[in-house]
């Protein structure tokens, strides 16, 4: 068993700050034991309209940002998955997520294909499902918030042998639907607390197993980066196909 961390902040339209937060779990996740620690969506900034989101992404703090999360893997020696915006046009903005290996190199880039995020409205839609890739928790299918509303991207994700899911909280029940439906972890990061005086996140990150029982939980509250931690047990992701199989009956319905 691998012990993975899902980590909860609170991001401002200040990069400087935002990152200060990541390294702070960055260095909890690995004084825990982690192997890999995932954070939220949005965890470079949030800003308070469409302008100041394009204008800070404009920022040279905003170069430095994965560049420093990049450091910090390497130092740590932990992979680190993190919830960015990249830019996609002049005026428009992707909402991503990267995984960070333990030597640094950014190796996966999974772009959002479901839109709703009112901060990049207008924003262009992914156009692939990024395929399961190994890491130290096993098999990682990536998606990113409202992604979880749909059953069809897990689906697609266990079909390619997908033993986790990273996600950003939409809601618990949701999370516990799509791990029993995929037989797989989630993994959800989550922000807390008050952004600036439009927004406001209520945390909650947590770690479904593929029972759909929830085996980490952080609160609503924002005081302090968090992180909660849970044994990612790939021979229970392995005991449950084999025992309960979910066949689909591909004869009546599309395969997904």
């Amino acid at each position: 068993m691998v012990l993975a961390a899902v980590g909860q902040l609170c991001a401002t339209a200040s990069i400087t700050s935002n990152l200060a937060q990541c390294q702070t779990l960055v260095r909890k996740a690995a004084s825990a034991g982690a192997k890999v620690l995932f954070l939220p969506e949005a965890s470079d900034y949030i800003a308070s309209s469409a302008a100041e989101s394009l204008a800070l992404s404009r920022a040279k703090e905003q170069e430095e940002f994965v560049a420093a999360l990049q450091r910090a893997a390497q130092l740590e020696k932990i992979h680190i998955n993190v919830g960015v915006h990249q830019r996609a046009a002049e005026e428009r903005l992707k909402n991503c997520l990267i995984w960070i290996d333990d030597k640094g190199v950014i190796t996966q880039n999974y772009q959002k294909i479901h839109l709703f995020d009112v901060d990049i409205k207008g924003g262009p839609p992914g156009s692939e499902i990024v395929p399961p890739f190994d890491t130290p928790v096993g098999r990682v299918g990536l998606a990113i918030c409202f992604d979880l509303r749909f059953p069809e991207i897990g689906l697609a994700l266990k079909r390619q042998k997908a033993d986790s899911q990273p996600g950003r909280p939409t809601g618990s029940l949701y999370f516990r639907a799509r791990a029993i439906e995929t037989q797989a972890y989630v993994i959800a990061a989550a922000q807390g607390g008050a952004h600036n005086e439009k927004r406001r996140s209520y945390g909650h990150s947590m770690i479904v197993d593929p029972w759909g029982e929830v085996v980490a939980e952080l609160g609503e509250e924002y005081d302090e980066p968090q992180i909660a931690t849970a044994e990612i047990n790939l021979d229970l992701v392995s005991k449950i196909r084999r025992e309960m199989p979910l066949l689909r009956r591909t004869d009546l319905y599309p395969e997904v």
